[in-house]
């Protein structure tokens, strides 16, 4: 039970600090505990990063005033001309902000973090990515904790 706690922590921590790893701690995890765990662990570590995502999303949405990101975001660059064609994108189709959503979550790529913001932005519902950030976080944990069991069971001793 406190490792599923402290999964939920250091997600939750990992999902507004990008330099806190949940990855690293869950195969950490995943070499040392039975199965059991390991699913709960990895359910929780969903929820934590899917709550702390939230946060993200309604910056996007202007609920949160961040001065140092507003002057950030004022001045234009590679990344604020790309974000701006992936807005007016998702704003012109929601079932491809949804997919990219759940790519960039499941994938981290493009970045999750700028990805959460986007959706703020465009005022995707905030259920629709509740539930996209969960399934797909959760499943690339659980991903996660059991690719090196199973990679050791198809390679021969």
């Amino acid at each position: 039970m406190g490792e599923t706690a402290l999964a939920f922590g250091i997600a939750l921590t990992s999902a507004l600090l990008p330099f806190v790893n949940i990855e690293l701690y869950l195969v950490g995890a995943a070499a040392l505990l039975d199965d059991g765990a390991l699913v709960a662990m990895a359910v929780a570590a969903g929820a934590g990063q899917t709550i702390g995502k939230i946060v993200y999303y309604y910056l996007g949405r202007g609920a949160l005033d961040v001065p140092w990101l507003r002057r950030r975001a004022e001045r234009p660059n590679r990344w604020t001309r790309r974000i701006a064609a992936w807005r007016e994108r998702a704003e012109r189709r929601p079932v491809w902000a949804a997919g990219l959503v759940a790519v960039s979550s499941f994938s981290s790529v493009p970045p999750f973090m700028v990805v959460s913001v986007l959706a703020g932005t465009i005022r995707m519902p905030l259920a629709w990515f509740v539930v996209i950030t969960m399934v797909t976080r959760t499943a690339r944990f659980v991903l996660l904790v059991y690719v090196p069991d199973l990679a050791g069971e198809l390679v021969p001793a």
